[in-house]
């Protein structure tokens, strides 16, 4: 990683430093993965987040790809993040939350924060980063009817043409409501390898999807196909099931997602409040075993999605 940032600009509606690193890979057409901050600012403890924030990067460099870590710091976007960054976003309890709707005021501002899945995707799209790597996508949470609570990730990846890979949504919303929502905004969902849309801690949710690809170069053929078809732009989901092995036992997932819900309903809690308590009730009771499944997702994802970049980088040359 590079010591120093380069003053350098990228234009476009909002000012963004984009590292030489970054920079000269695009120019170049070699592979490069954006990474979202979110994980590390709000989902993993301290010190453990700085340590996996440098292994996913270091990840993405073993397999010769470029890592474009997003946040915002001192109101300025980032694309690709110098080791103080990377640190200051996982060591500062000061760093916010930014979805994509809280880029300008933050810019504005001054405010630091890390990125979430649609702050990450929106600038790296602009930024013309074609392959980004995360955990899981938010979606539409239980109870909508009631709420109308969906998330922001939805309807901004119907509007940037990136190519996201992720374990499928987190396993605590209304997962068919959530793919029938990515099906109206046109955005292409496919299984990597399966035929079954992930459910995040788990393998498979057990809903189908219409689409598998099963290898890198196979990926990388369907983004040179999407872009030969030309605007209007959405995003390709590739939806990378975390191995058996490694994935959240089923039942205990099942049993302790009931009883999280139940509480949340007694607590009265609801809004932005539910994806943070759910998610940290599986962490607490299933004693760490979700958080685990979580990493082994996010790792998985960062290396396919290296393959994948690196697979639409040789095409292009």
């Amino acid at each position: 990683m590079r010591d120093e940032w380069p003053r350098q600009e990228w234009t476009m509606t909002t000012t963004t430093l984009v590292s030489e690193e970054v920079r000269e890979a695009l120019r170049e057409g070699r592979p490069v993965v954006a990474l979202e901050s979110t994980i590390i600012a709000h989902g993993l403890p301290r010190p453990r987040n700085l340590a996996v924030a440098v292994e996913l990067e270091e990840s993405v460099r073993s397999l010769g790809a470029v890592p474009a870590t997003v946040a915002v710091l001192d109101g300025v976007a980032r694309v690709g993040l110098d080791p103080a960054g990377l640190a200051r976003i996982a060591e500062d309890p000061s760093v916010r939350k930014l979805g994509h709707r809280d880029l300008a005021p933050a810019l504005a501002t001054g405010a630091s924060g890390a990125t979430t899945v649609s702050a990450t995707a929106r600038l790296a799209d602009a930024a013309g980063i074609r392959v980004f790597a995360t955990g899981g996508l938010g979606g539409v949470h239980r109870e909508w009817r009631e709420t109308q609570d969906e998330s922001a990730d939805l309807r901004l990846l119907a509007e940037v043409g990136i190519t996201v890979v992720c374990a499928g949504v987190k396993s605590i919303l209304d997962v068919p409501a959530t793919l029938q929502r990515l099906e109206t905004l046109g955005v292409t969902v496919a299984g990597y390898g399966t035929a079954t849309f992930p459910g995040f801690y788990l393998s498979s949710s057990g809903e189908p999807v219409d689409w598998t690809l099963r290898s890198p170069a196979e990926v990388a053929a369907v983004i040179r196909a999407r872009e030969a078809l030309g605007r209007p732009w959405s995003a390709l989901v590739v939806a990378n099931p975390v191995p058996e092995a490694e994935q959240l036992d089923p039942a205990l997932h099942d049993r302790v997602l009931a009883r999280g819900l139940a509480e949340l309903r007694e607590k009265g809690i609801t809004g932005q409040a539910v994806t943070p308590f759910l998610l940290e009730y599986l962490t607490t009771h299933t004693d760490g075993a979700s958080l685990e499944a979580n990493l082994a997702a996010v790792r998985g994802n960062v290396r396919l999605a290296a393959e994948i970049a690196g697979a639409y980088a040789a095409g292009e040359r």
